[in-house]
């Protein structure tokens, strides 16, 4: 091993170590829901979007805010209705008077001019609203009449939407999804995990949180979350997997032909790599291997696999679909090399 990869293997061990510090303040306010929070974590490594689903109560709300607290940088929420207006989130020029009585246009930054931004309920605002999020989410700008805004590093949203109740509501459109590197089911605690939450909630005891990452080091962080290795073997898994999900692809084995309308693109297998990268490193590795695709292939995935009628009379769900991809998807060969 040559001196590189030694300190690249100890700059690896103290972020992995880092991660375990957030995970244990995390806890503090949240129970369980591992699953969860290394995955938020693994989108925030990688510059990616999250899109957090489930029930009311599940604490997703205050899971952010408190990730925003232990990473010391700024935190806006957005509460998405439907009288929600583009520029309530942009922010908009107003017309300044000065003491000579000059009028001059002043732009007034909206809540998304932030590092954290969670967009609670984003299906509760209409399309237009909705799509004032994208060129922040994909560009990391904004633009405001003829003039545009950079973004300060790092930034990444967080949205939130509930699967119940449906109605009144504006399903976010696919292009839209797609911008979201992971789409995380948050599900219901066990049961010691419940007691937990109910005897904490009845002490009523305020937990604080230590900070334990900066902005600028979650940006250093980034770029060597980017670093991490990604070898031949493990990119041609990645190609074969997202290739079987598209039903008029050759690789699509005969019940994605039979169950899906329509499979991920290009961009679902940069992010699996991405989210990939970002397992290996949390875990003190310079390398990905084919499990760390797996870990993230569900939430990278499931959103960007349309299932149709066939699969909904059969009772397979899209995670059934991608889980049984899963399993049947195979390794690449290794190549082997004759003395």
């Amino acid at each position: 091993m040559t001196g590189k990869q030694r300190s690249l293997g100890d700059v690896l061990q103290e972020f992995s170590q880092h991660r375990k510090v957030m995970e244990q303040e995390l806890h503090k306010v949240i129970v369980g829901q591992e699953e969860v929070i290394e995955q938020v974590f693994a989108a925030i490594f990688t510059r990616g979007h999250c899109l957090l689903e489930g029930v009311p109560g599940l604490a997703k709300t205050l899971m952010v805010s408190t990730i925003a607290k232990i990473l010391d940088v700024n935190f806006k929420r957005i509460q998405f209705t439907p009288d929600l207006m583009p520029s309530d989130i942009t922010g908009t020029n107003v017309l300044d008077e000065d003491e000579h009585g000059r009028r001059k246009f002043r732009f007034v930054e909206g809540p998304i001019f932030t590092n954290i931004l969670l967009a609670d309920e984003i299906n509760r605002t209409p399309p237009k609203t909705q799509a004032a999020l994208l060129q922040a989410m994909q560009e990391r700008e904004i633009t405001i009449g003829r003039t545009t805004y950079n973004l300060e590093p790092p930034f990444f949203t967080i949205a939130t939407q509930n699967p119940i109740e449906q109605e009144g509501t504006y399903p976010l459109p696919e292009a839209q999804l797609d911008r979201f590197m992971f789409n995380i089911k948050v599900g219901y605690p066990t049961a010691s995990e419940e007691e937990q939450i109910l005897a904490a909630s009845s002490r009523n005891e305020q937990q604080e949180v230590r900070k334990v990452l900066s902005a600028k080091a979650i940006v250093n962080l980034q770029k060597l979350v980017h670093s991490v290795a990604v070898s031949e073997y493990v990119i041609k898994y990645v190609s074969r997997l997202v290739r079987a999900t598209r039903p008029k692809d050759e690789l699509a084995p005969a019940f994605v032909k039979e169950l899906v309308d329509w499979g991920a693109g290009p961009r679902a297998g940069q992010f699996l790599i991405a989210g990939g990268k970002a397992m290996a490193a949390m875990d003190g590795r310079f390398s990905v291997g084919i499990s760390d695709i797996q870990k993230v292939a569900m939430p990278v995935l499931r959103h960007r696999v349309s299932t149709n009628f066939q699969a909904q009379a059969e009772g397979m769900s899209t995670e059934d679909v991608i889980q049984k991809l899963l399993d049947q998807t195979p390794e690449p060969e290794v190549p082997k090399f004759e003395k």
